[in-house]
């Protein structure tokens, strides 16, 4: 089964936060996809958390390390569909990314963001909740 997995998900796990254990639980067997940027995103994520002094440099290194141990099937993006969801819900276009992903492969997506899950919903996109 496809997961679409966006970019806090993997952040958790490189960075060990409390969902890590749920989100491995939830994707054991699954192969995990996202939008070709989410290399990208997981760049600036991780040097955000350092400008704002919530991450070392080795720690983001570190954080890095792990994420590129992680499978993942990186997917082309219909921009032009990405944006008419980004347009409709008045969110950034990289959010849209992974909903336009999981509802082009009619895959779950996996997010910790609560604005993108209730947005999923309302596209019919099938939500996996790792929450504690």
């Amino acid at each position: 089964m496809n997961i679409v997995a966006d970019t806090n998900t993997f952040l958790a796990v490189a960075l060990n936060e409390p969902e890590r254990e749920l989100i491995v639980e939830l994707t054991e067997g699954a192969n995990l996809v996202a939008p070709e940027v989410l290399p990208f995103e997981i760049g600036n994520a991780l040097t955000a958390m350092l400008k704002r002094n919530a991450l070392n440099a080795d720690e983001v290194l570190s954080a890095w390390q792990v994420v590129q141990h992680i499978p993942v099937d990186l997917r082309h993006v219909d921009i032009a569909a990405a944006l008419k969801i980004a347009s409709h819900f008045g969110i950034y276009a990289y959010d849209a990314y992974f909903l336009e992903c999981a509802q082009r492969l009619r895959s779950p997506l996996l997010t910790l963001d609560r604005g993108m899950r209730r947005i999923a919903k309302e596209l019919g996109i099938i939500i996996l909740e790792p929450l504690l």
